[in-house]
């Protein structure tokens, strides 16, 4: 019999993803500082804004002088999905979620914790606190570390250190282009027409922030218009 209060129980279902999280978030803070953010602004990024493809992609927006407008679009495109997770999640939320408790946690769902949460038949506020908790830690504190060893560290080191940032995107995007089509196919579009944007010259000139949203833009509308002729042929 499970001994554990939900919040400790949360608690205890974070922590692999708080550690997870604790080494990744490191490449985050070293990316930060290598981009001419402060410590501090690095650790507040990740403290605000929980999504490791939205900061390195902000981050690099920043870095290359793009624009709010920039930013913010791109923020809304790259963490779209969130939304969509959250309905899900929604459908197995108890009465003690509240309005105010719905907006407030909601800020802390992440693909991993969606995961762990989704696998429940039943989540209450305070498994949901308990969740979010560590991992929130861990990526604050790995930020923290990251964005302190860039300052210090040789460039040759913090170089290696932040590659761990692009390991995690493939150990998230290879599994799941093994077991779809459809994931495989956006994310060779998006690679192609970022290789694109990055070598012509007619292209080249349209910045990095734009050049993310219209790349992730036309790869998902064009894998959804070869799904759906697929589906009904």
């Amino acid at each position: 019999m499970n001994q554990h209060t939900p919040f400790k129980q949360g608690l205890k279902d974070g922590i692999p993803i708080g550690l997870g999280y604790l080494s990744v978030s490191i490449g985050i803070g070293i990316a930060a500082v290598g981009g001419g953010l402060h410590i501090i602004t690095a650790l507040l990024m990740s403290m605000t804004n929980l999504t490791s493809a939205g900061q390195a992609a902000g981050i690099s927006i920043i870095a290359a002088g793009g624009t709010l407008i920039e930013i913010a679009l791109v923020q809304l495109v790259i963490n779209l999905r969130y939304a969509l997770m959250g309905i899900s999640l929604s459908q197995r939320l108890d009465t003690s979620f509240t309005t105010g408790k719905r907006l407030f946690l909601g800020a802390f769902i992440t693909d991993e914790i969606y995961a762990v949460a989704s696998a429940k038949e039943s989540v209450n506020t305070k498994y949901m606190c308990g969740l979010a908790i560590i991992p929130y830690i861990g990526w604050a504190a790995g930020t923290l570390i990251g964005a302190s060893a860039g300052t210090v560290l040789p460039v040759s080191v913090t170089t290696a250190l932040g590659m761990a940032l692009y390991g995690m995107f493939v150990a998230i995007v290879v599994p799941a282009m093994k077991k779809s089509c459809d994931v495989t196919i956006a994310v060779c579009i998006a690679a192609v027409l970022s290789t694109l944007f990055k070598v012509l010259p007619f292209l080249s000139c349209i910045s990095y922030g734009f050049a993310v949203i219209l790349s992730s833009v036309i790869a998902a509308a064009v894998t959804a218009f070869l799904s759906v002729r697929r589906q009904r042929a």
